[in-house]
């Protein structure tokens, strides 16, 4: 028997990064939304929106909300794009599928993608888990040995939230996750406010505000040192940029701007100095919107340190990675301060590394060494985790459910399987593994009503893996307190 493709689905809010095991090494981005555009009329589908020329007043449709897959309806348009020719390629009914899926997902929500898998799409075969859960297959914390450590934070930087997660032995810690309310919405929903307060209103151009913070927008080292140098003369300021917003105009080539002056300032060369952004630039000097970039480059990115500036009372990012490790048990505690990786598609704002090294040494103890780990694409390493996974010679035979398990059984092979926050802790009256004693029968009708047992009056038995799968070689950038690699 063949062995079906794998694909493989890094469902984010943001973006999806796709692709097939074996096949694509690199991952392919699809934007999770469905765009429409005002001044044309027309409704772009995923990555169609790249043929989209006027992005000014483009209105997003994402079946993400508050970082919970909602919207089935525009869920399936995109994914069905995905697995077409224009994207994938793949045929379901002949393929199997990895997914991810939020945080501390709801029950009903993990149930619905069960019945769109294999009653929708008709995979023979999938697998569903968190981003954090791939980690351990990976070489985010790759070193000369080859094997992943036993314990490790993983911080994950999204689109909705930022969430700290502890695993051990590769298994999540799942009653000391913790959730920060800042991601990559926030930041661009709050650069937006700020420059249509100060300079342009430009409060219905999402597009265009989250490319100004993508490529503005650093993390500061020292907050009041950087807001007294944007006070000084532009001119001579190692902070304030010149962005120039694109005007999507018939004579554009251009659809977004770019950085004039300042800091990471693009270089013309003399035929783009004539031509920029399609046509001549001495007609147009004029007529170009220039927004004045100061403190509103680390304003923003400020937030995942001090939350209580924006009225939220959370602590900041290094106090929750520090108060998370404290429940860790103590002997276990230095493992936990020398391994903590970030990704996410947020991890990629410069600085922010360095931030998170520097506020963490104020809060660890002196006996333990800070590790922080990081890649060189902080959004690819559950993509290239599943990859190396999906690659072993045991994933069909150990970790997805088939479709005739599932016609069999239900969701409820998916609980026991795939398991999650609200199947791992026990509720009141439940034991986890196997049960030493008699138990009555309403304590037996219990446990199979909630998924822990298959049949009745049968224990349920934990799943062993065969084989330990070793993560593959990657190129990971990794940096320790101290300059010590």
């Amino acid at each position: 028997m063949t062995t079906p493709p794998i694909v493989l689905l890094d469902n984010g809010a943001y973006n999806i990064k796709a692709g097939i095991s074996g096949v694509d090494w690199e991952l392919r981005i699809f934007p999770n939304s469905i765009a429409r555009s005002r001044t044309e009329k027309k409704v772009y589908v995923s990555d169609e929106i790249d043929n989209c020329r006027d992005l000014s007043g483009i209105v997003y449709r994402r079946p993400f909300e508050r970082g919970m897959l909602v919207n089935w309806d525009a869920e399936k348009i995109i994914w069905d794009r995905i697995f077409s020719p224009q994207g994938l390629n793949i045929n379901p009914p002949e393929s199997s599928l990895l997914v991810t899926e939020p945080y501390f997902n709801l029950p009903n929500i993990a149930e619905t993608y069960d019945q769109m898998v294999f009653e929708e799409w008709e995979f023979q075969s999938y697998f569903r888990c968190t981003p954090a859960a791939l980690i351990p297959y990976g070489g985010l914390f790759e070193d000369e040995t080859g094997i992943p450590p036993e314990c490790m934070i993983v911080v994950d930087v999204g689109y909705s939230f930022t969430h700290v997660i502890p695993l051990r032995d590769g298994q999540i810690v799942w009653k000391h996750v913790k959730r920060i309310d800042v991601g990559g919405k926030l930041l661009t929903n709050h650069l937006k406010h700020l420059i249509s307060f100060r300079q342009w209103n430009m409060i219905d151009q999402t597009h265009v505000v989250n490319d100004v913070r993508e490529q503005c927008g650093y993390v500061s080292m020292d907050w009041k040192k950087d807001l007294e140098l944007c006070k000084k003369n532009p001119k001579k300021n190692p902070i304030v940029q010149e962005y120039v917003l694109p005007d999507f105009s018939s004579r554009s080539t251009s659809r977004t701007g770019y950085i004039r002056s300042g800091p990471n300032a693009n270089p013309l060369t003399e035929n783009e100095d004539k031509q920029v952004n399609g046509y001549s630039r001495k007609l147009e000097e004029d007529e170009e919107q220039i927004l004045v970039m100061g403190n509103e480059r680390f304003a923003g990115p400020e937030l995942l340190f001090n939350p209580s500036d924006i009225g939220l009372k959370q602590s900041g990012l290094p106090e929750t990675i520090a108060y998370v490790i404290s429940m860790m048990p103590e002997e276990l505690r230095g493992m936990y301060w020398a391994h903590i990786g970030i990704f996410g598609g947020l991890g990629n704002i410069e600085a922010l590394g360095e931030r998170l090294e520097m506020d963490l040494q104020a809060l660890c103890p002196v006996n333990y060494e800070i590790g922080i780990y990081e890649a060189f694409d902080p959004a690819s390493p559950p993509y290239v985790a599943a990859t190396t996974l999906t690659t072993s010679e045991i994933y069909l035979s150990t970790y997805p459910i088939t479709r005739a398990e599932y016609l069999e059984h239900g969701s409820s092979i998916c609980r026991r399987r795939f398991g999650g926050p609200a199947y791992n802790v026990n509720p009141p009256g439940f034991t986890s593994g196997e049960i030493s004693g008699e138990i009555d029968e309403d304590e037996r009708e219990r446990r199979y009503a909630m998924g822990l047992e298959s049949i009745k009056g049968r224990g349920g038995k934990k799943r062993k893996e065969e084989e330990e799968v070793i993560s593959g070689n990657w190129g990971g950038r990794r940096r320790r307190a101290g300059g010590m690699l």
